[in-house]
């Protein structure tokens, strides 16, 4: 893996079933997403076939995020990048070695 196509700052969220705070405050649903960790990550925009293929299924905004291995990354996560925010679809331990992930996600408009 080329260190130098890492060059995102990308945070994994996951969902809090709490619906109140520890003030007793009602949480709305973006506050009920936490930060889980955060790491770098290369992004790639589909093109050619894979973006016919994303296409076909409608999801119009879908890309892939590249980054090193992390245990405990879920499709129940989701990845918020700056102001944006992308629904995970899927992750893949590439080639099953533990070294580098590849997460397909959807971007919420």
């Amino acid at each position: 893996m080329n260190a130098g196509m890492l060059n995102k700052r990308i945070i994994f969220q996951t969902y809090v079933n709490a619906t109140v705070n520890e003030n007793g405050f009602l949480l709305t649903d973006d506050q009920r997403w936490q930060d889980h960790k955060k790491v770098w990550a290369g992004i790639k925009t589909l093109k050619g076939r894979e973006y016919y293929e994303a296409a076909a299924t409608q999801n119009e905004n879908q890309v892939k995020f590249i980054t090193r291995y992390h245990a405990g990354i879920t499709a129940d996560m989701r990845i918020k990048m700056g102001e944006r925010v992308f629904e995970i679809q899927s992750v893949v331990d590439v080639d099953e070695k533990h070294k580098e992930l590849n997460i397909m996600a959807k971007e919420q408009v």
